[in-house]
């Protein structure tokens, strides 16, 4: 399955920036129990299918890479893998990974959130081992900042 970004989120879905506002305000043991629970999946789809709609076009000129993200500790014992292509100053998605990735990201659930909406870097998250990097690490430092980080709202 593929996907392009769609826009604004769907009926009842919070914005990227509520979502930062709603992780930066939620300790650690609440963000856990809501990565484990059945809305994992929902979750993490809503957030990488909407990783094409953050994407700076500008930032990401040139660029034909594919990152690997698996997300850790999935309650049956595995983790979720997404990959997501930026090529030609877009981003797809794929659920079900099928290219060669430049780099792979591995993070928990918890980390993986704070990541995405801001509330933690990359850089800290791998200098406190809480991110694994396998491939380019020079490449993996650029990722963020090609694409709008969420911020929380007041």
């Amino acid at each position: 399955m593929s996907a392009q970004g769609s826009g604004a989120p769907e009926a009842g879905q919070p914005s990227a920036d509520q979502l930062a506002a709603m992780v930066a305000n939620a300790s650690d043991e609440q963000i856990a129990e809501g990565m484990t629970s059945e809305a994992r999946p929902m979750i993490l789809g809503e957030i990488f299918r909407r990783m094409a709609d953050h994407l700076e076009p500008s930032r990401a000129a040139g660029v034909d890479a594919v990152v690997h993200w698996k997300i850790l500790d999935r309650p049956d014992g595995g983790y979720d893998h997404y990959e997501i292509v930026i090529r030609d100053g877009k981003c797809s998605l794929s659920e079900v990974p099928g290219e060669q990735a430049r780099v792979t990201l591995r993070v928990k659930p918890v980390e993986f959130m704070r990541l995405v909406t801001g509330s933690t870097s990359g850089p800290e998250l791998f200098i406190r081992g809480k991110l694994r990097i396998e491939g380019d690490l020079m490449f993996a430092a650029r990722i963020a900042g090609m694409f709008q980080i969420p911020r929380p709202t007041a």
